[in-house]
């Protein structure tokens, strides 16, 4: 099998890993893409406004993945199921609370769910993205403070 590391520029391939690992991070997948980007950081502190706009995307279409899984699995749901206290919760807030779809494990949820009672899908990728944009961009300012 070829070395597709092999393929990319050191920079491409970092930014490659670092899109991917934000990608499966914001599935139902146990992974930390803070530690990814952290690891770019320390080893190519310049490139940290690439770095932020990759793990965003990764992170964000992640998020998208989830709630589109929602959204299918509502077509084998229970009618009853969509009146739960957490839907209701997310019924009443509506798209805007997706800004707390960084948290872990709540995060994951709001985004299935948010699928589930078919928000509409503009509005939620701009608040994912918002929240999951203003959470990197943190992370990253603290980074450099330290």
């Amino acid at each position: 099998m070829p070395d597709l590391a092999a393929l990319f520029p050191p920079d491409q391939a970092s930014l490659l890993a670092l899109l991917v690992a934000s990608f499966l991070a914001a599935t139902l997948l146990p992974l930390a893409s803070e530690v990814w980007l952290l690891a770019l950081l320390a080893a190519r502190p310049e490139l940290w406004e690439l770095a932020l706009l990759v793990a965003t995307i990764g992170n964000t279409a992640g998020s998208l993945t989830t709630y589109a899984l929602g959204r299918l699995g509502r077509i084998a749901a229970h009618p009853a199921q969509l009146a739960s206290p957490r839907a209701e919760w997310l019924r009443r807030r509506g798209a805007p609370a997706l800004l707390l779809a960084w948290l872990p494990v709540v995060g994951d949820a709001l985004c299935l769910l948010a699928g589930w009672l078919r928000l509409p899908a503009v509005p939620v990728a701009l608040w994912l993205t918002l929240g999951k944009l203003a959470r990197y961009a943190v992370l990253i300012w603290l980074f450099f403070q330290v």
